[in-house]
């Protein structure tokens, strides 16, 4: 939904272009109204609004938004957490913006990347994500190391161990049990205990 603002209070300019806003709810029962005012007091001369979750790749007016800007127009939010709630995506998107010659303004924080200290700010906010992704990938790499060390490779471990089938095996060879009944013993379905079984036959 996009509301065009005919005057402006201010000029809705940054340097020689427009402030275009974008405003976002995640749900249908909450209110745009705070935020689609704070847009127009600074403002903007385009607002987008919509209802969906933040954690949404797929934003259609957000989309549409970042689509009306032209190079030294801004897009200006309420609140960083309205753009977006991963740190890497604001600020993949703000570089991305920058790019392109576009600048980006947070009401709420006061962040305005035509600004020293706006630029300043999300030099640190790109840091941040980077030691964010080391982290994750340090993590990750310890964890690998941690399993390989017990004997264990990555992925998801099977369901059932090659022990645990051939008992399952045993226990089918009874003409009293039930292919259900033996999977409900390991916990596991059906289908988890047919696949199970075909591959300790293939294996021999």
């Amino acid at each position: 939904m996009m509301n065009t603002r005919s005057s402006l209070d201010q000029s809705g300019t940054t340097a020689g272009g427009v402030r275009v806003g974008y405003a976002r709810v995640s749900t249908e029962d909450q209110s745009l109204d705070a935020q689609l005012d704070a847009l127009n007091r600074v403002g903007c001369h385009r607002i987008y609004s919509e209802h969906a979750s933040g954690a949404k790749s797929d934003r259609p007016e957000l989309a549409q938004a970042l689509k009306a800007l032209r190079k030294g127009d801004s897009l200006v939010v309420w609140r960083l957490d309205r753009l977006g709630r991963s740190l890497p995506y604001l600020v993949a998107t703000v570089a991305k913006l920058a790019r392109e010659g576009m600048g980006f303004e947070s009401i709420d924080e006061r962040i305005d990347t035509a600004s020293a200290g706006g630029t300043l700010i999300f030099h640190i906010f790109a840091s941040l994500a980077q030691f964010e992704r080391q982290l994750t990938s340090e993590r990750t790499k310890a964890g690998l190391a941690a399993g390989r060390a017990r004997g264990r490779m990555g992925g998801r471990p099977p369901a059932l161990t090659t022990k645990q089938l051939r008992e399952a095996k045993l226990l089918l060879a009874d003409p009293h049990a039930t292919v259900t009944d033996v999977a409900v013993t390991y916990g596991v379905s059906r289908a988890t205990l047919y696949k199970g079984l075909k591959q300790i036959a293939a294996s021999g």
